[in-house]
């Protein structure tokens, strides 16, 4: 089926015959093929077949493609065998001292998520982005419920109550809640886009659902969750077309807020002071991120080798963890690290190129939602490692270890890779 308006003389018709066979529904000479305006919010026209059409008559060559976007695939499975690389080596050492000599302990756990991940992976990416539409506040009421339970049968590890056992497995729903407030704001965007320039029934509805989900992640106390969730809120907000003062009086009051518990609490204080003076701290909250600081500073522009790090034999409390960048610094050197940043950030600006390409408005924001919320945890966890902010427990995907957050984050992933399905993609 030609997507385009143009006129096909005979040398173009034997050209496209010669590369393709007989054209498929060619018109006939001298006749344009019209071609519906398609709304925003319309199902896509899915062409197997390049148009013959050049820029020159169209400005731009646009097909519609029937598979997943393959750079995307391609740049997440480069960033997942890193990070899974990253984690046996990071591990072992820590491994070997706490779990009966097992050095395998953690990559063997490792793998098994990954596998899990990936088959959650494919499956997102074979459902249609409409289901998410269709089923948004089941979902998120879902989420919301899930996480509501933590304080009734979760169970607390390291003074937090974070997770649900489950027939043997742990259950963060935090994680299931980041997709939760995206769905649920690109949901209502468009479903009520009419009155998202007013506050009662454009931003308010979302700011009552994200207000019990900041309690109870108050209450376990999950605050870099909380942090992030609010973000991903005030941007979705912010994309889908909330009235910009509101949106930035409420962001500032917020802040203003946050700045004052800081400033005023003990709690607060000794948080700051040990970000900026880590050294002092060394008996305490100081020690992981002084230790994280030398890792990165020992590694140099190439790194001491993959496997060589000293500050995971048991300086770096967990470096399996949220401080596995550090190991990567160390071990691989500052080239390296730079060279993951960049798979990020190209990861990222793919998931943006397909949300600038969705078939749909929701189909947009769901996608530029979800490729924000990882670019936000990069840029987080990278922060945190090298202290330029105060510490907050923020994961790095498909680098740290966990299962939750893994298979969450791939299906983030399968999600974006199913929207790129249906997408305007510029060949040229």
């Amino acid at each position: 089926m030609d997507l385009s308006k143009s006129k096909l003389n005979k040398k173009e018709i034997d050209a496209q015959t010669d590369a393709d066979g007989a054209p498929e529904n060619a018109p006939a000479e001298g006749v344009s093929s019209p071609v519906p305006a398609e709304s925003p919010n319309s199902e896509p026209v899915v062409s197997r077949k390049r148009s013959p059409t050049s820029r020159a008559d169209t400005g731009r060559e646009v097909v519609i493609v029937t598979s997943v976007d393959r750079p995307f695939l391609i740049i997440l499975l480069i960033l997942v065998c890193i990070g899974t690389a990253m984690i046996f080596s990071a591990s072992y050492a820590y491994a070997k001292k706490y779990f009966d000599g097992d050095s395998y302990y953690f990559i063997s756990r490792q793998l098994i998520w990954v596998a899990v991940s990936m088959a959650v992976l494919f499956l997102t990416s074979r459902l249609k982005y409409t289901f998410y539409e269709r089923w948004a506040p089941v979902l998120c009421l879902g989420a919301l419920a899930l996480l509501a339970l933590v304080p009734i049968i979760g169970y607390t590890v390291k003074g937090a109550k974070r997770w649900i056992g489950i027939s043997g497995l742990s259950i963060q729903p935090s994680e299931l809640v980041k997709i939760a407030v995206v769905i649920f704001v690109a949901w209502y965007s468009v479903k009520f886009s009419q009155y998202m320039h007013t506050f009662s029934r454009g931003m308010l509805p979302s700011l009552l659902y994200l207000a019990p989900i900041c309690l109870l992640l108050y209450k376990q106390p999950h605050l870099s969750a909380m942090v992030i969730i609010t973000l991903l809120v005030f941007i979705m907000l912010f994309l889908g077309g909330a009235n910009k003062i509101q949106l930035a009086i409420i962001g500032l009051l917020g802040a203003a807020g946050l700045l004052g518990v800081m400033m005023l609490t003990s709690h607060g204080k000794s948080r700051i002071e040990v970000w900026l003076h880590p050294e002092n701290y060394l008996k305490d909250e100081g020690w992981q991120p002084y230790q994280s600081k030398l890792a990165i500073g020992s590694g140099g522009l190439w790194g001491v080798g993959l496997g060589n790090s000293t500050q995971k034999h048991l300086y770096l409390p967990e470096p399996q963890n949220d401080y596995i960048f550090a190991i990567l610094c160390e071990e691989l050197g500052f080239v390296f690290a730079v060279a993951v940043i960049l798979l990020f950030m190209l990861l990222i600006w793919r998931g943006f190129y397909i949300a600038r390409n969705a078939p749909k408005r929701f189909a947009a924001l769901l996608a530029m939602g979800l490729t924000i919320h990882i670019g936000l945890q990069v840029f987080l966890n990278i922060a945190v490692v090298t202290n330029s902010i105060p510490a907050t427990g923020v994961s790095l995907p498909f680098f740290s270890y966990g299962g939750s957050s893994l298979v969450v984050q791939m299906a983030e992933m399968g999600i974006i890779l199913n929207i790129s399905k249906y997408s305007h993609i510029d060949r040229e």
